[in-house]
């Protein structure tokens, strides 16, 4: 029986404070990570800090800045806001991509890249839309580029005491077009196999791939060749991943079907934003 104290926070002040001062404390905002992650014996939480209500944690808006993204939003309302939709439509393929539809209900962004699996279907592609992570804490706040928020399986760059405020999706947004590709054992409700997101900014592209290494990673290999060396062969730019890439062999496929499929996906992804 699973055995912990919860705490319903009434400020961002509250959660710091818990955060910082005791030991084996999670936040909890969708909890859909969380919770099985408990049941499953990989967190051995002693405190529950409930983030979900605060109001700070709910914004989802557009500004000056871009499209801002609260930790507390969940998935369902990321992949019908029509800013998303209509600028980072990347997004919002991968938001709909994750679980089933109630799921997606109570699972949220924040949560999504901070579990920090390889293969989080939204870390992609905020990597190709350049996204940055408002990290807050007791001892204040800091942005970091989506790209170096990951660190392992598993670890992002939180500190004791902090927690993700909000993403970010700056401007000025891409002028092109952006899809989430993703191979899986069934059609829905399952982890990516491979997850790849394209991304077209002014005829040039990023890519990025999940599942596929130790954190979701840019192919950087892929978009030199396109976009620097003018590579007209899609499948042979597509192969050049197998340099910033490296699988295992799990449950949901091996390693070379991962090189294969994620080949594939992208070159797909490329030859759909490029219009070719």
């Amino acid at each position: 029986m699973l055995n912990y104290s919860y705490v319903k926070c009434k400020d961002l002040t509250q959660a710091y404070d818990l955060l910082e001062k005791e030991e084996q404390v999670y936040p909890l905002a969708g909890g859909t990570d969380l919770i099985v992650g408990m049941r499953g014996g990989k967190f051995a939480a002693k405190i529950i800090v409930d983030i979900k209500d605060l109001p700070e944690l709910k914004i989802l808006e557009e500004n000056d800045q871009g499209i801002v993204i609260g930790a507390a939003v969940t998935l369902n309302e990321i992949a019908t806001f029509k800013p998303i939709i209509d600028h980072a439509l990347v997004l919002a393929e991968g938001a709909h991509t994750v679980g089933s539809y109630p799921i997606r209900n109570r699972a949220t962004l924040a949560g999504n890249i901070c579990n920090a699996s390889p293969a989080a279907d939204t870390a992609a592609p905020l990597m190709v839309l350049n996204a940055q992570v408002k990290i807050t804490g007791s001892h204040g706040k800091r942005t970091v580029s989506i790209n170096e928020f990951f660190v392992g399986p598993g670890q992002n760059v939180l500190k004791k005491g902090e927690l993700v405020e909000s993403v970010l999706i700056p401007r000025p947004y891409p002028n092109g077009t952006g899809v989430y590709l993703k191979a899986s054992r069934t059609g829905s409700v399952d982890l990516a196999t491979v997850g790849v997101a394209v991304q077209s900014w002014d005829n040039k592209v990023q890519v990025a791939v999940g599942a596929v290494a130790a954190t979701p990673v840019r192919a950087i290999s892929v978009e030199k060749a396109v976009n620097e060396n003018g590579e007209k062969d899609l499948a042979r730019a597509a192969s050049l991943a197998r340099d910033d890439i490296s699988p295992i062999t799990d449950l949901r496929g091996s390693r070379e079907y991962r090189y294969h499929m994620a080949e594939v996906l992208i070159r797909r992804g490329i030859e759909k934003v490029m219009e070719v």
